[in-house]
């Protein structure tokens, strides 16, 4: 196991208690060597190629398979592209990061959200993929690097659950700059993360608090503890939405594409730091055209043991579902190319807009733009 940038002392983390560019490149393309013979001046156009993902399903669910060029149709800022080419996903090899969360939870569902996982690993990687696995602790931690399924299923059963608080930003920040860093650009990079999103100790997270305190300084004894956990929400909450703009560039510019399961399930709406992690997560899907998945879970902790084994049973078979059906996306994603000619500001965020020119009861997920770099 690899841990990543130790975090911040754990008491910022008890005060805490109290979601490039959208492309795979942006490579130039070239431009005609002018010919000395010609008399008219040669004007030089460099464009960007730009790959964007897209992963199409049927009313059912399954994989859409033998799309080409012509099935879709892109607008880059409203302009009408003209797509080079498009590649389905049995041409590209597939790059995996999964991030499980530690923190969240003992119970006996942990398990089975493992060996679904590992089992959604196996089902889905062939022998040219790679899956790299994390945990989301108090700090992120690689628990093994690129291997094949086999491998990468056997490193998700052996995580342990915990009660540690959660970097959830930085430990998705990690595996992006992780398969940003390791996988071939050719790939298609996707991150799967099982967690309810929440972040309690990221360092941009703590460093606000911990700044807020500063700033206090001596006068935090005359602030009555309201006020002062008023002011450390509020901290917080800013910390946490500049967190959300950053690892969406983050992963918009890693040309990664986001999914995610909410262990939560309806419970999320327990409390506003919930509500926000998945807002963001569905925000990170969103933007990059993945899926925010948000499991409708029964009871397990009842009173009355034979309903907590019937609901296990069928929260099995949701969770299991949701996996099946994240099988099918990655296996029908396609890899939409073309050359954008359009001038933008470096840094600037492009709107993308792709759509079949056949969509009768066919669903499309794709990237929604890409920033400029």
């Amino acid at each position: 196991m690899t841990h990543l940038p130790s975090r911040i002392p754990a008491v910022f983390s008890t005060i805490l208690l109290l979601f490039a560019s959208i492309a795979f490149a942006q490579t130039p393309k070239p431009t005609p060597t002018p010919n000395p013979a010609d008399d008219d001046e040669v004007i030089r156009v460099e464009s960007r190629l730009i790959v964007v993902p897209a992963a199409v399903t049927d009313a059912a669910g399954e994989p859409v398979m033998g799309l080409d060029k012509t099935s879709f149709k892109i607008l880059e800022a409203g302009k009408p592209q003209t797509i080079e080419t498009v590649s389905s996903a049995d041409k590209v090899p597939l790059e995996i990061a999964l991030l499980f969360d530690v923190s969240a939870t003992t119970s006996t569902m942990y398990k089975f959200q493992q060996e679904t996982a590992a089992k959604f690993l196996e089902q889905v990687m062939r022998p040219e993929d790679r899956a790299s696995v994390f945990s989301i602790g108090d700090t992120p931690l690689m628990i093994h690097g690129r291997d094949t399924a086999a491998v990468a299923a056997a490193a998700v059963k052996s995580i342990q659950p915990t009660k540690q608080y959660t970097a959830f930003y930085d430990t998705v920040g990690a595996a992006v700059d992780y398969l940003k860093r390791n996988a071939p650009e050719t790939s298609r990079r996707v991150i799967v993360v099982i967690s309810d999103g929440e972040d309690t100790n990221s360092d941009r997270i703590a460093k606000s608090i911990q700044d807020l305190y500063r700033t206090i300084g001596k006068k935090i004894d005359s602030i009555d503890s309201k006020t002062l956990r008023k002011m450390t929400a509020d901290a917080r909450d800013n910390a946490a939405k500049k967190e959300r703009a950053r690892v969406l560039k983050l992963l918009q510019d890693a040309d990664t594409v986001f999914y995610s399961i909410n262990p939560a399930g309806s419970s999320y709406q327990l409390n506003t730091i919930s509500v926000f992690g998945q807002e963001n997560m569905a925000r990170f899907a969103d933007d990059t055209g993945g899926t925010a998945f948000l499991p409708k879970f029964q009871p397990i902790d009842t009173k009355d043991e034979l309903a907590n084994g019937l609901n296990m049973k069928r929260n099995a078979q949701v969770l299991d579902r949701i996996f099946t059906q994240l099988t099918n996306e990655l296996r029908s994603q396609y890899l939409i190319q073309f050359y954008s000619d359009g001038e933008f500001p470096n840094g600037s965020f492009v709107k993308l807009n792709v759509t079949l020119t056949d969509p009768a009861g066919r669903t499309l997920r794709a990237r929604q733009g890409y920033f400029v770099k």
